[in-house]
């Protein structure tokens, strides 16, 4: 169990409350082992170059060594980047890391040669090759692979792209240095003694229902922020800067449209959801008016924004009650599902509490031939990461079945579908609780969290979406990302979607400088489009039969068999129109009439 008053080193952490890694490497030195084994494996990738097309088995064999060399080189970098995340400032895993990422360099400039060999294969000769059984693990991935041909460059092109790669992301692994590590962001005063300001303690004290505990956490976190606006607005604009680059090499019209192109999905798509929720906006606007009349605040504040309306029925869960709670939740999935979540959750998938340099947040990691493991920080005292429990629970799930139903080269499926799957959970933990809850306060609490989760996960991400969409188009216009202008486009945001009833404070712009997921552009919006379909699919399971249920569970089991939009209307939802997204507005406006009755205002 966590303590709330101070924040622990790793080696502190009961080895219980931690994930067990044993599936990717036993230890270290195994992983060492494997990588020696990875390099021993590079020169062998030049045997198959120029040979692809020379004969059928040529090219199932070439397919075969990409195919295992593949499964190894996922194993590694998520050994890597697990134990990176459980110490960011741990230089044993950050030295790991950087000589997986230089391997991983060397790596990918030698196979420069194979998607461009791939792409100039005739049309008969691939044809045929796909149409034997030798090749059926590999069709969906060939045929996905040579979906790119008007994206692939020449062969020394693409091997100078390939040697980019450790420079790729290092504006997003100096971001989350600064802000995970070297950041300093102080102790606040509580009742019960000083309490350390981090990341992941800034979430509780928002949830605070003591004003003045809110505010002097946010000001003690922009504080911070307001510090360093300069090098973050520059390594934001660095990371903007490599999108521009990478798009514009590819031949895409710009970084949007080569962010959308590997999913099949159209930019109408992105486009939709940001005019459903703009035409929408009134509903999230009386939300807003709603909260402050229940605050009773004569104004309302950007640290107003987070803390529950009502209060909440019990204030604290233990993670087993939390993973009691969330198994139950699930049981209308069947008794798979439940019972091989509840092994991982209560096993050692999980890595539970926060430590000094862990990474900020949760996520799921799943992977081929490992555990889907789990990343969390939890608080007991925080409802909303009971949710998260039940989140990262339906990554896994979705990844545990597609790994398990489709072969290495198409078993990864989309974001856009990841998204889904894990908002899925949090619907039918919602209903659980709310069905059987006791009294009013108690269906009031839970309407409150349900209305914030819905606020964050398909008003926030959309008006997130909507900054990404401007600031790209601002640098593909040559325009400088300064401080000042991207405090401005942001800001213009804040208040477009905050409305009339919110006071913003002169550091609530900052906020754009401080979201990890900017750094991975165009990533946002899949939050939006995933709950807007996960409440079309909860209501259709729920209010089904076998085959609703079944029909989800085709969709997790298509991992990357199918382009998302399609994958989504086997399960039966269509997100190439706007509808889901108009319909998860309705079912926010009926919410939010339903805590207004609940509260009595």
């Amino acid at each position: 169990m966590a303590d709330a008053t101070r924040i622990p080193a790793r080696s502190e952490v009961a080895e219980s409350d931690t994930w067990d890694l044993g599936s990717l490497f036993a230890d270290d030195a195994a992983w060492e082992k494997a990588l020696a084994e990875l390099e021993s494996r590079i020169p062998d990738i030049s045997s198959f170059r120029g040979r692809l097309g020379s004969s059928p088995e040529a090219l199932a064999a070439a397919l075969a060594f990409y195919r295992d060399f593949g499964v190894l080189d996922e194993r590694l970098s998520y050994y890597a980047n697990l134990r990176e995340s459980e110490n960011e400032g741990d230089d044993a895993a950050r030295g790991r890391s950087a000589r997986y990422l230089a391997a991983c360099a060397r790596i990918q400039a030698l196979w420069a040669w194979f998607d461009p060999e791939i792409q100039s294969l005739p049309e008969s000769f691939v044809g045929s090759c796909l149409a034997d059984p030798r090749f059926a693990e590999y069709a969906v991935f060939v045929r996905k692979l040579r979906r790119w041909k008007p994206h692939i460059l020449s062969e020394p092109e693409e091997r100078i792209l390939a040697l980019q790669a450790e420079t790729r992301g290092l504006a997003q692994d100096a971001f989350s240095l600064l802000t995970n590590v070297d950041f300093d962001f102080g102790t606040i005063d509580t009742a019960e003694g000083p309490r350390p300001l981090s990341q992941s303690s800034y979430s509780s004290f928002m949830r605070s229902p003591d004003r003045e505990l809110r505010k002097k956490a946010y000001f003690g976190l922009y504080k911070a922020y307001d510090a360093h606006k300069n090098g973050l607005a520059a390594l934001y604009s660095g990371s903007v800067l490599q999108d521009k680059y990478r798009a514009q090499v590819r031949r895409f019209a710009s970084s949007r449209a080569g962010a959308l192109f590997p999913d099949d999905v159209p930019e109408a798509v992105y486009d939709n959801l940001v005019g459903a929720i703009s035409d929408n906006l009134p509903v999230l606007h009386e939300y807003y008016e709603l909260r402050k009349r229940a605050l009773g605040l004569g104004e309302l504040r950007h640290y107003d924004v987070y803390v529950p309306l009502a209060p909440e029925a019990k204030g604290r869960h233990s993670y087993a009650e939390a993973v009691e709670l969330v198994t139950a939740a699930l049981e209308p999935l069947g008794s798979e599902y439940v019972s091989t979540l509840r092994a991982g959750l209560e096993g050692r998938w999980v890595d539970r509490y926060e430590n000094k340099g862990k990474h900020s947040g949760a996520y799921s990691a799943g992977s081929f031939s490992a555990e889907p493991y789990i990343l969390l920080n939890y608080k007991e005292d925080v409802i909303h990461d009971v949710f998260t429990i039940a989140h990262e629970g339906g990554h896994s799930m979705h990844s545990w079945y597609s790994a398990r139903s489709n072969p290495f080269l198409s078993y990864g499926y989309t974001i856009f579908e990841a998204e889904v799957a894990s908002t899925f959970n949090e619907q039918l933990l919602f209903r659980y609780l709310f069905e059987r809850a006791e009294s009013d306060a108690e269906r009031a609490s839970l309407a409150s969290s349900k209305l914030d989760d819905l606020v964050a996960t398909l008003f926030r991400q959309t008006m997130f979406a909507e900054f990404e969409r401007r600031s790209h188009e601002m640098a593909e216009a040559g325009e400088a990302l300064t401080p000042s202008a991207l405090r401005s486009e942001y800001r213009a945001l804040l208040t477009k979607y905050f409305g009339p009833s919110i006071v913003l404070e002169e550091q609530s712009d900052l906020e754009c400088l401080r979201i990890p997921h900017f750094y991975n552009a165009f990533y946002v919006y899949k939050y939006a489009t995933g709950v807007s379909a996960s409440i079309a699919l909860s209501e259709r399971v729920l209010s089904g039969g076998a085959k609703e249920r079944d029909d989800y569970y085709a969709f997790l089991r298509s991992g990357g068999s199918r382009f998302p939009i399609e994958a989504l209307k086997v399960a039966g939802v269509d997100m190439s129109t706007p509808a889901p997204v108009r319909a998860a507005c309705e079912s926010f406006a009926r919410w939010s009439a339903e805590l207004k009755r609940l509260l009595k205002l």
